[in-house]
């Protein structure tokens, strides 16, 4: 959030696009102007029709070095069994020296989708918790500098140090959906990440980090953009219909199968109430309206589309979007 300031970001949705393009989107992006930019960190997209799914540090790496200004931000990293915590906090730290200081590291506690991968398991949500728990310690641990050694429940590190520590130490972001989860991670962390534009989840945020510095809270809203709203409609109904499962349906389910029949009555008017659809900048206004009443410092725009929809869209929201949400936001 700059000078009071609702800032606005741009999403590199790795499930819509290969690493390539999404490069080319960041650079995009930059000179439209968006203050910020987080990239979705998966294995898996949620249903076929993304079909897409590129290595997110890999993609990092190489838009630290495309663009020159824009924060960068991972929204979110699960450092539970697909990525050990430990080496999470080498890669941020990495991607804070690339980007000369502009990286946010934005951490959740996962969805099976991705993290079954590696063949683990799917612990229940409390485990999970207390998990990201000792996650987040060790890589806190590890921003301090020297030799981190751990011995918890479920994670042990051994003498391990981060040879390569940015100057300026690797701000942190928490996703949240509940009271539980603002209460047990906001002190491990130093910004509040959540797709729910409830206020409640901030005033318990700030309530558990009382006395501490002031967090951003940092939301994020689908839109698909389109000169003919029918198409617009319908792609979102193709590729984003999975949204509004909620959080709790959509950590448990394994793969891209269960998300489509989880999803297989979904009707595309359900999918216009949730996800503004078309070319009017008013209908984005509304849906970022709720995130700045509920206290929202940042809100990353997604458009929902493949590299072929994506430069429409950045015309529309340097000459439109961006200047009509600054002015009813700023």
């Amino acid at each position: 959030m700059v000078g009071g300031m609702v800032a606005f970001g741009y999403t590199l949705m790795t499930e819509q696009a290969g690493p390539k393009d999404l490069v080319s989107h960041a650079v995009r992006a930059e000179a439209c102007d968006f203050e910020f930019q987080v990239i979705s960190d998966h294995y898996f997209p949620w249903i076929d029709e993304m079909g897409h799914a590129p290595y997110a540090w890999s993609v990092l790496g190489a838009v630290a070095h495309a663009t020159e200004r824009v924060e960068l931000m991972t929204y979110v990293t699960c450092p539970l069994l697909r990525y050990h915590p430990a080496v999470v906090a080498q890669k941020a730290a990495t991607i804070q020296i690339l980007s000369d200081n502009r990286f946010l590291l934005g951490l959740g506690s996962g969805e099976n989708l991705n993290e079954h991968v590696v063949g683990r398991g799917w612990p229940p949500v409390n485990i999970r918790h207390e998990m990201f728990v000792e996650a987040l310690q060790i890589i806190n641990d590890l921003f301090d500098g020297g030799y981190t050694n751990f011995h918890g429940d479920h994670y042990r590190v051994d003498s391990a140090k981060l040879w390569d520590l940015p100057e300026q130490r690797v701000p942190i972001g928490v996703a949240v959906s509940g009271r539980q989860s603002c209460e047990v991670f906001a002190t491990l962390g130093d910004h509040m990440i959540s797709t729910l534009p409830k206020p409640e989840l901030g005033q318990w945020w700030d309530a558990a980090r009382e006395g501490e510095e002031k967090s951003r809270r940092i939301g994020q809203l689908p839109i698909s953009f389109d000169r003919d709203r029918d198409a617009a409609i319908d792609r979102a109904h193709a590729m984003f219909r999975w949204f509004s499962l909620g959080w709790k349906v959509m950590a448990e389910l394994p793969g891209t199968a269960g998300f489509a029949a989880a999803t297989q009555t979904s009707r595309k008017d359900d999918v216009a109430q949730g996800i503004p659809c078309g070319a009017d900048p008013q209908a984005v206004i509304e849906g970022v309206r709720p995130y700045v009443e509920a206290g929202f410092t940042d809100v990353a725009l997604v458009q929902v589309g493949g590299p072929e929809h994506q430069p429409p869209f950045f015309d529309f929201a340097e000459r439109e979007l961006l200047p009509a949400l600054r002015e009813a936001f700023g």
